[in-house]
């Protein structure tokens, strides 16, 4: 990968829906050329997919929260399908620390939330964080260079 793929990255990051022929003016390529990379960033796997971004405010998802769920090693072949199979869940990660999974979940009520909830502590703890506002979006690598220690902010 080189400086052209990061610059084709960060475009396609911005907006999947930019047009070939304006990718290629940016970097000075074709558009075939352009197409090209486009097509081996894909089959490289480091383009995984073009995806929608929803306001879900609009839609009347309204309540946002990140719940911390305490799950035992041997808990994870019953949960993993569990949790996909979650219409509302948006994120599930599994982490360290005290609570082994961190799921970030939307819904339009808090009853639906506490409804969810309660479904979820069959297996284990959980602690729950409703977001109130959020400061970044879900966003891409804004440089794919890894950041000098000056350039990082404090």
């Amino acid at each position: 990968m080189d400086h052209i793929d990061e610059q084709i990255l960060m475009m396609l990051q911005k907006n999947a829906r930019t047009p070939l022929k304006l990718l290629a003016e940016k970097v000075f390529l074709s558009s075939p050329a352009v197409a090209a990379r486009i097509a081996r960033l894909e089959k490289e796997g480091i383009i995984k997919g073009y995806h929608t971004e929803i306001n879900w405010f609009k839609l009347g998802y309204h309540i946002t929260a990140f719940i911390n769920l305490e799950v035992e090693p041997y808990q994870k072949a019953e949960f993993y399908p569990f949790i996909k199979a979650c219409p509302n869940v948006i994120e599930c990660n599994c982490v360290t620390g005290h609570y082994a999974m961190l799921i970030k979940v939307r819904f339009t009520t808090t009853m639906e939330l506490d409804s969810f909830i309660g479904r979820i502590q069959k297996f284990g703890r959980t602690s729950t964080q409703i977001v109130f506002s959020t400061a970044v979006e879900h966003r891409g690598i804004q440089a794919l260079t890894k950041p000098e220690e000056s350039d990082l902010p404090g």
